[in-house]
């Protein structure tokens, strides 16, 4: 089975759509309400057709990162082989879901992220305060990780299979935006193989709640103490 997990804040205006958008080679789609103040849940239940979609509410809000795992926990007691999380805004490509999952089914990866910059045609379309703080976290997420191979931490399009997020310890990923490299952060602490996809994004004109400059002040303070807890794990607990 092959679940997409969409956490919903402010996208009322696109979600049908990238619902819409998804193929059948999915199973199920889980509709995350984190609380959103434009009733996205409803509005999907109100709207949508589609009989793979199953919308879940949160009653407070918690967060990106609260949003997804509540859909990971639902895909992995619904027998969910491989997880997808795809964003409702509209910027990500739900016709590359085949290409996400493609190394997963072939057993060469645990976990598939997308990468904005595997090709320089798709940096244009990236804003320049995305582009320069996003380049800043992945330098700095390598350290933290471990995945030097890993040039997007922060990309909200990933796949997992269900075996690796079984191992992961859902209650200590972070609930909020550093969700993304937390996940990559944990997924070393289990040796899980990473890899990534090219994958161009579509910004538009969403309501957005991710604060860049907010990003840049808050997260450095993360990683760094991911970092540390790494090199505790891998190099005095382990060895």
């Amino acid at each position: 089975m092959i679940a997409v997990v969409i956490p919903c804040y402010k996208v009322k205006d696109q979600i049908v759509e990238v619902i819409g958008s998804i193929g059948e080679v999915v199973d199920k789609i889980y509709v995350i309400d984190d609380c959103c103040p434009h009733n996205t849940g409803n509005y999907v239940l109100d709207i949508c057709t589609d009989l793979r979609v199953e919308v879940v509410f949160h009653k407070e809000n918690g967060g990106v990162g609260a949003a997804v795992k509540t859909g990971y926990k639902k895909a992995l007691k619904d027998g969910a082989e491989y997880i997808i999380k795809l964003d409702g805004d509209g910027q990500m490509d739900a016709s590359l879901i085949p290409d996400i999952i493609r190394p997963l089914k072939k057993l060469k990866a645990d976990y598939v992220k997308g990468n904005r910059f595997y090709e320089l045609k798709y940096l244009r379309t990236m804003p320049r305060l995305r582009l320069i703080g996003n380049s800043m976290l992945s330098l700095i997420n390598k350290f933290s990780s471990g995945y030097w191979n890993i040039m997007d931490p922060t990309n909200g399009f990933t796949a997992i299979n269900s075996r690796a997020l079984r191992m992961l310890p859902l209650t200590k990923i972070d609930d909020g935006y550093f969700f993304e490299s937390d996940m990559l952060f944990r997924l070393g602490t289990i040796r899980a193989v990473t890899t990534e996809i090219p994958m161009s994004a579509n910004y538009g004109q969403e309501d957005s709640s991710l604060n860049i400059k907010k990003i840049l002040l808050e997260f450095p303070c993360k990683y760094f103490n991911r970092f540390i807890k790494r090199l505790t794990y891998n190099y005095f607990l382990r060895d």
